[in-house]
C-alpha cells in the first residue's frame, strides 16, 4: 500500500498548495473558475483523446468490464433515484450528486494503484472507459439540457411580459428550442469531442505516428494538477450556509462511494466467478474516492459545487482505510 499512500500524499500536497493560493488570493478571486475552465475545455479533452486512442476496446467485452459497469450503474441509479424521489433535487443537482457517488478518481489514484498494488495497469481501463463513454456523456447531456432549458425559460420571461406570461410562452416553443440547444451544446462539449475522437482513433485499423499524440500528452498532463489546485482553492472559500453541501446529499454520496460501491463490485464479481486477482482489482477500483473532475464539472455548470467539493474531500480521506481493508481481505 506504499504506492497508494504515496499517491494520496502527492495529491494532498497539491491540494494544500491550491488551498494556500486561494486563501491568500495569490492568483486573484476568479482563479479557481478559470483553472476549472482550462481543465474542462482544454486539458481533460486532450488527456481523453490520448488515453482512449491507445485503449484496447476489446476490454469492453470482458467479465471484469461487466462487473465494473454493472456495479457503477447500480450505484449511479441508486443515487439518482434517492436524490430525485426522496430528496426532491433538480435535474442538475441530481446529476452532480450522482457523479459524486459513482465517478471515481481512476487517473490520479486508480492508475498507480493498478500498477503497484495489482501489477496490472490494464485494470483501470474498464473503469476509465465506462466513465468516459457513459457517465460523462450522459451527465453532460442532462446538464446541457438543464442549462438550455433555463436559457429558454429566461428568454421567455424577458419576452412574455412577466413570469406567468413567460411560462406560457415557454410552453409553446420549448421542445424544438431545447432539443436544438441540447444537441448543439452536446456536440460542441469539449470532453465529449475528445472522447469521440479518441474512440475513432482506437477503432482505426492503423495507428497514427506517436509524435502526433505528443502535444495531447503534454497538455493532458496538466489536467490532474490543475484540477487538484482548483479543488484546493475551493476548499479555501469560507463556509457559509449557501456554500455548505446539504448533509443528506453528502451522506448519500459518501456512503455509496466508500461502502456500497466496493461491496457491490465484490458481490457481482463473486457471482460471475472472477478469479481472485480480478476480484481484488474490480473491488479496489470501486473503492476509489470521488474524482476531482466532478468539482470541475460542477463549477463549469454552476450546480452542486459544495457537494462535489466535500464529497471529494471526505471520500479521499476514507479511501485509505477502505483500500487497506480491501487489500487485507482479498489480497
Amino acid at each position: 500500500m506504499g504506492a497508494v499512500l504515496t499517491a494520496l500524499g502527492t495529491m494532498g500536497a497539491v491540494v494544500a498548495l491550491g488551498w494556500a493560493l486561494g486563501r491568500y488570493r495569490v492568483l486573484g478571486e476568479r482563479a479557481a473558475p478559470v483553472l476549472a475552465r482550462v481543465v474542462f475545455a482544454v486539458a481533460t479533452p486532450a488527456l481523453l483523446l490520448g488515453t482512449l486512442a491507445h485503449a484496447d476496446l476489446r476490454l469492453l467485452l470482458s467479465r471484469t468490464a461487466a462487473v465494473t459497469w454493472g456495479s457503477t450503474v447500480l450505484v449511479a441509479l441508486t443515487a439518482a433515484l434517492v436524490l430525485r424521489l426522496a430528496l426532491r433535487r433538480g435535474a442538475a443537482d441530481v446529476t452532480v450528486g450522482t457523479l459524486a457517488s459513482s465517478y471515481v478518481n481512476a487517473g490520479n489514484i486508480g492508475l498507480p494503484l493498478s500498477v503497484y498494488l495489482l501489477d496490472d495497469p490494464v485494470a483501470v481501463v474498464p473503469t476509465l472507459l465506462f466513465q468516459l463513454l457513459v457517465l460523462a456523456p450522459v451527465a453532460f447531456t442532462v446538464l446541457d439540457g438543464a442549462a438550455a432549458a433555463q436559457r429558454v425559460d429566461e428568454g421567455a420571461d424577458d419576452t412574455g411580459g412577466g413570469r406567468a406570461g413567460g411560462r406560457e410562452a415557454a410552453a409553446v416553443v420549448p421542445w424544438a428550442l431545447r432539443a436544438r440547444a441540447v444537441v448543439r451544446r452536446t456536440l460542441t462539449n469539449p470532453i465529449i469531442l475528445g472522447t469521440l475522437a479518441g474512440l475513432v482513433l482506437a477503432a482505426l485499423p492503423w495507428r497514427l505516428p506517436e509524435v502526433v499524440f505528443e502535444p495531447f500528452r503534454l497538455v493532458g498532463a496538466a489536467a490532474a494538477p490543475l484540477a487538484l489546485l482548483a479543488f484546493g482553492m475551493q476548499l479555501a472559500v469560507p463556509r457559509t450556509a449557501g456554500t455548505s453541501a446539504p448533509r443528506p446529499d453528502l451522506a448519500l454520496a459518501v456512503t455509496l462511494r466508500s461502502v456500497a460501491h466496493p461491496v457491490a463490485a465484490w458481490a457481482l464479481g463473486s457471482a460471475l466467478g472472477l478469479p481472485a486477482h480480478a476480484l481484488l482489482a474490480v473491488t479496489a477500483m470501486a473503492a476509489l474516492p470521488t474524482a476531482q473532475n466532478v468539482l470541475v464539472y460542477a463549477m463549469q455548470y454552476r450546480h452542486g459545487e459544495a457537494l462535489a467539493r466535500d464529497a471529494g474531500l471526505v471520500t479521499t480521506v476514507l479511501c485509505v482505510p477502505v483500500l487497506l481493508i480491501v487489500a487485507a481481505t482479498l489480497g
